[in-house]
């Protein structure tokens, strides 16, 4: 009989861990363990990778912070993230400005980590230095990004950091807008003085989505180079990108629950907490969406927080637009209609694939024992004092579920159980894997 660090009873299958790697599957196993977990009434599934998120650290901790994002990740089952290069001040587009976040995610992350570089106007001479730091990728905007000291690129710049990109096998991730349209329609509301969210929605239609889309796949496959398109909001959009890669281009995307879950029309009942880009689309579009979940790659939380005050603006397009919604990625998808083995593909298996973090993704004899055990009887209200993120606002509050994370582990270590996180943060950087 082997002797295990902790052993994981299942209804299935026990669960053999050590070293923090799964060492053992099988039914009724045999081993003694340090720690035992009963789990036979739960379901064990692997943890959350979270391909998209925002902490802003450093530079922008009142919005949010690798302590208190990565908190609520860790309450939501989630065990990896995969931070974005903005709305850190200084964002994510050098050696140093890597060396700085890596620092303070070491220091006070819950979960793993992986970080994304930025490609904006004058960085193409750090993609190497960034590549050798060991970024997940790349992601460029093709519309305003909102963020002052994250630059858009233009068509030209977005070539030649393909280009680039391909010759260092770095994958590029684009927020997919065209600027040229929504930069009009916006400059022509603004002059009308039409300034509500029926405007706001109609000065960044569907169109400008699919426009950024093709253009984006065109460049990738010319270059060569590996594309991943954030946040797609429709199913018209998705099916662009399963066209080209059936065509050959090396391209995924993809999509975010508030999509799945929520429509135009709640945007406008809800106003500023539903605010994000592109924006919720309508009920068929939603559908469509959901009918085209086959050809999805990933699901991420596109956690974008902000304090409150910046929320509260007569004119719309002047409120800021980001989802707070990483702590509740898994159960909102559970509770969705989507069968349990395909959020486990688009949160966990498909993610780690992607992105070539071979480590984890399964639960699988060798790989990183990250998991988390699901109550899928027990009913949880989403409410404001519940969430763990340093502003206590959410799109999905006030939502009721019908399953709850009870317990969440990476590499073999309890982050949170008992309704409460681990006391220190244990939280180590991920670089992908490199062919």
């Amino acid at each position: 009989m082997a002797d295990f660090d902790l052993v994981l009873r299942g209804t299935e299958r026990d669960i053999g861990i050590i070293d923090g790697k799964f060492a053992a599957l099988g039914e009724n196993l045999r081993g003694i363990g340090r720690e035992e977990i009963d789990a036979t009434k739960l379901a064990i599934l692997p943890g959350v990778i979270d391909a998209h998120v925002h902490f802003n650290e450093p530079g922008r901790t009142d919005w949010e912070g690798f302590d208190s994002g990565s908190r609520a990740c860790a309450a939501g089952g989630t065990t990896c993230v995969f931070e974005m290069p903005l709305n850190a001040h200084p964002p994510t587009i050098d050696g140093p400005s890597f060396d700085a976040k890596k620092t303070a995610a070491e220091e006070k992350s819950f979960v793993d980590f992986g970080l994304w570089g930025g490609l904006v106007p004058g960085n193409l001479d750090q993609l190497e230095t960034l590549r050798d730091r060991g970024v997940i990728g790349l992601k460029a905007f093709m519309c305003d990004s909102g963020i002052e000291d994250f630059t858009r690129v233009t068509m030209s710049v977005l070539d030649e950091g393909m280009k680039r990109a391909a010759q260092l096998d770095l994958l590029v991730a684009v927020h997919a807008e065209s600027q040229e349209l929504t930069q009009q329609l916006t400059k022509q509301k603004i002059v009308e003085g039409k300034t509500s969210v029926r405007d706001y929605l109609e000065s960044r239609p569907i169109e400008a989505e699919l426009d950024a889309i093709k253009c984006a796949i065109d460049l990738a496959g010319e270059r060569k180079c590996r594309l991943h398109i954030v946040h797609v909001s429709c199913g018209r959009g998705v099916a662009l990108v399963a066209e080209a890669r059936a065509n050959g281009v090396d391209v995924s995307c993809e999509t975010c629950p508030h999509y799945l879950l929520f429509t135009a029309a709640d945007m406008e009942r809800l106003g500023a907490v539903a605010k994000c880009a592109p924006p919720l689309r309508s009920d068929q579009d939603r559908q469509s969406l959901r009918a085209r979940l086959g050809d999805v790659t990933t699901i991420g939380s596109d956690h974008s927080p902000s304090p409150w005050p910046m929320k509260e603006r007569g004119n719309f397009f002047e409120v800021w637009g980001g989802i707070s919604g990483c702590q509740h990625l898994a159960a909102l998808l559970l509770d969705s209609g989507i069968s349990l083995e395909r959020v486990v593909d688009l949160t966990s298996k498909q993610v780690a694939e992607r992105f070539r973090v071979n480590q984890k993704g399964e639960i699988t004899i060798g790989k990183d024992a990250d998991f988390m055990i699901v109550d899928l009887k027990a009913e949880e209200n989403i409410t404001g004092d519940s969430l763990l993120y340093r502003h206590q606002h959410s799109l999905y509050a006030g939502r009721r579920l019908r399953s709850r994370v009870t317990q969440t582990v990476l590499r073999g270590q309890t982050i949170f159980g008992q309704g409460k996180c681990s006391p220190k943060p244990v939280g180590r950087f991920v670089r992908p894997n490199r062919t």
